[in-house]
C-alpha cells in the first residue's frame, strides 16, 4: 500500500488543523491505520491509530481529548483532526499501515506515507 500525506502547514496555538492519508493499493481495509510523529531531535512516536472497521482507535496520552482519527474507507483515507493546538505539536506527521490490529510502535508498520510538516507558533 502507498501512502500520501497532506494536510500540514504553519498555524498558531489553538489553531485547527486537518490532516488527511490517501491509501492507493490492494486491500486498505485490510490495514490498520495511524499517525506518528517526529519533532527535531526526538524519536517518532505514536500519535493515533485506528483498526480496519474504524470501531476501534487508540490515542496518545499526550494528545488525547485534542486529536481525534478516523477513516474513510470508500475514501481510502484516514484523517487525523488536530484542535487546540499547541507548539510542542510542531513536527513532521507521518501516517502509516499495517496489516492486522492496532500497534503502536513504529517499527512494526512497514509501509509509510512522506511526512507532513506541523508547525505551532505560539
Amino acid at each position: 500500500v502507498q501512502l500520501q500525506a497532506s494536510g500540514g502547514g504553519l498555524v498558531q496555538a489553538g489553531d485547527s488543523l486537518r490532516l488527511s492519508c490517501a491509501a492507493s493499493g490492494r486491500s486498505f481495509t485490510a490495514y490498520t491505520l495511524s499517525w506518528f510523529r517526529q519533532a527535531p531531535g526526538k524519536e517518532r512516536e505514536f500519535v493515533a491509530g485506528v483498526t480496519w472497521s474504524g470501531i476501534r482507535t487508540s490515542t496518545a496520552d499526550s494528545v488525547k481529548g485534542r486529536f481525534t482519527i478516523s477513516r474513510d474507507n470508500a475514501k481510502n483515507t484516514v484523517y487525523l483532526q488536530m484542535n487546540s493546538l499547541k507548539s510542542e505539536d510542531t513536527a513532521v506527521y507521518y501516517c502509516a499501515a499495517v496489516e492486522g490490529w492496532l500497534k503502536r510502535q513504529s517499527s512494526d508498520y512497514p509501509f509509510w506515507g512522506q511526512g507532513t510538516q506541523v508547525t505551532v507558533s505560539s
